[in-house]
């Protein structure tokens, strides 16, 4: 090949490298397909999920539409962590959490209106380990209700028959649901759930949420320190 045209393909190349570009990120699929259940957040979130059902299904059927946002809203949560932990890249996952803790803030908002409009009581002092629930411990649980394979450890369904007859409110009576054998859960009612317990766990899984951003987006600013380590190396080999 002539001289000229290798120079010419030489300065092309250095030309290309002295360019600003995004950096190439390396992947990160997980060897698991749920390794999102070992992340606290997505434990919180599942658990803000569960008291919500239990706060929203007591709510009168005029609410009809704070009950379906609410409940959008914490399944919102959940399922943005889980969905971006399966994400190929690191900025599609911080992306993600974007979406969850937004939506963590629209449910909060929620919880705010309902104290507000008289649906849900105020108890200052109240908490979630005034209900006995230690989030480490229904960490452990959930992540077991995942994972394992022994009913006696993963929790059991009830009758899922559709029952017949209404409740002393005619209401239908509930399909029996999943019961993941921690008491302080599955045995809490509606009524037993104030304004402070929510908020709660809502700045608790504000918190987590936020420090797992912080560290993937530390992350990614290594990624891209490599990647400019690699593209220096590259134009100064073709320099020479």
């Amino acid at each position: 090949m002539p001289s000229d045209i290798i120079q010419e393909l030489v300065d092309k190349t250095l030309r290309e490298l002295s360019q600003e570009q995004k950096p190439q990120e390396r992947s990160r699929i997980s060897k698991t397909s749920n390794g999102y259940i070992f992340l606290v957040a997505w434990s919180n979130a599942s658990l803000l999920r569960f008291l919500n059902r239990k706060f929203t299904d007591s709510l009168p059927r005029s609410e009809y539409r704070l009950k379906a946002q609410a409940d959008d809203s914490c399944r919102s949560v959940v399922a943005n962590i889980e969905e971006g932990f399966a994400r190929q890249t690191t900025s599609e996952y911080i992306n993600f959490l974007g979406y969850s803790r937004a939506s963590l803030i629209e449910e909060k908002g929620d919880i705010q209106r309902s104290l507000q409009d008289g649906f849900l009581k105020s108890i200052p002092g109240s908490s979630l380990k005034g209900l006995k629930i230690d989030l480490i411990e229904w960490h452990e649980i959930l992540k077991q209700s995942v994972i394992s394979k022994s009913n006696r450890i993963k929790g059991i369904y009830g009758d899922l028959k559709e029952p017949k007859g209404k409740d002393a409110d005619n209401r239908q009576i509930p399909v029996k649901s999943f019961k993941f054998l921690y008491s302080p859960v599955d045995d809490l009612k509606g009524e037993d759930l104030t304004y402070e317990v929510f908020i709660e766990l809502i700045n608790k899984t504000d918190w987590n949420i936020r420090k797992l951003v912080e560290s993937l987006e530390k992350k990614l600013n290594q990624d891209q320190k490599f990647y400019q380590v690699e593209k220096m190396r590259v134009y100064e080999k073709f320099k020479k």
